[in-house]
């Protein structure tokens, strides 16, 4: 096995101390151009390469920051990207990890994290569970970006607010004229659970509380919508972008048309969003700005801060897949 050449080597064959080499290849201004040169010519005539990682160990700080993704697709994607160009403004390096949706792989990967001596991790997932958040904050600054059921105090979060979202997009369809709105769950997390809550308060504010219907399955409501009942839904509000997209095609599928006969508003404003036909219309997370507030939240939290928790505003984005219903 190939030996590694260390500084003592280069110090050796420069003729001069392990600590003067170090200054030089560092870059520090108190060693002379003649002797620079001639420890940099020996480094180089022995393959010598420095190590940041070990510098910035050694100084306390690896400038390195770790990020855990719960999903590799959706609005998960562009919160990452706010925030690695946020780190790389401050001059760290990011780790990915994927959670693959899945709680107990999220806290196996963490656990991976933890142990590389990074400066920080952020959790970008509702998956986490609460007591190996805890755990993790004991050894190290953690921001989760999302909704887990329960975030430990000394953990800061960034989320978008759930509750004001889902009253956009019902407002939104009870402007163009629908009263009967129906929602498709999509799950049981904190962020859908929040949405559903919302809806439901909303229909009621409206006096149309009577009108809530509430389903898990989108091929379910086409087929009530298809069946052509006086008291079918007209328009429905989706937790998610996936499960709007899922009953565009199922409406697609059993020959009702969106929106003419069934409006669609989803949540997320993920890619695929705009590129659906009909375009979809869908409350806007600013992901991108999220992914900034982590590295905000991180930083401060590095400083020796309080945790905080940060809710952004969401927006609707209105697009093709919602009108008025029909006569």
């Amino acid at each position: 096995m190939i030996r590694k050449p260390t500084l003592l080597d280069v110090a050796a064959a420069a003729g001069v101390s392990k600590s003067l080499v170090s200054l030089a290849v560092r870059g520090e201004g108190r060693v002379g151009d003649d002797t620079r040169r001639r420890i940099l010519e020996a480094a180089d005539r022995l393959g010598y390469r420095s190590n940041p990682w070990a510098r910035s160990l050694a100084r306390g700080r690896s400038q390195t920051i770790g990020v855990l993704v719960g999903d590799l697709r959706g609005y998960h994607v562009d919160v990452v990207r706010g925030f690695e160009d946020a780190a790389a403004t401050a001059g760290s390096t990011v780790f990915f990890a994927d959670g693959r949706r899945d709680p107990v792989v999220l806290a196996t990967r963490l656990e991976s994290m933890l142990s590389l001596g990074i400066d920080g991790v952020v959790v970008v997932s509702g998956l986490a569970d609460a007591d190996v958040l805890r755990a993790a904050v004991g050894r190290l600054p953690l921001v989760v970006v999302g909704r887990p059921r329960a975030v430990p105090e000394q953990v800061s979060q960034v989320c978008n607010d759930d509750r004001v979202g889902a009253r956009m997009a019902v407002h939104h369809l009870a402007a163009l004229g629908h009263r009967r709105i129906a929602h498709i769950a999509g799950s049981t997390r904190e962020a859908a659970l929040a949405r559903r809550s919302s809806y439901e308060e909303t229909m009621a504010a409206l006096g149309v509380g009577s009108a809530v219907r509430v389903y898990d399955d989108p091929a379910a409501l086409v087929v009530d919508v298809a069946g052509g009942s006086r008291d079918a839904p007209t328009a429905v509000f989706c937790a998610t972008d996936n499960a709007a997209i899922a009953t565009v095609g199922a409406a697609v599928d059993a020959g009702v048309d969106v929106p003419g006969r069934l409006s669609v508003v989803g949540y997320d404003n993920i890619e695929a969003a705009s590129s659906l036909r009909p375009a979809l219309t869908t409350v806007d997370q600013p992901r991108r700005r999220m992914g900034e507030l982590a590295m905000v939240e991180l930083t401060n939290l590095m400083a020796g801060g309080a945790a905080r928790r940060s809710v952004v505003a969401p927006s609707l984005v209105v697009r093709r897949s919602t009108s008025a219903p029909l006569a």
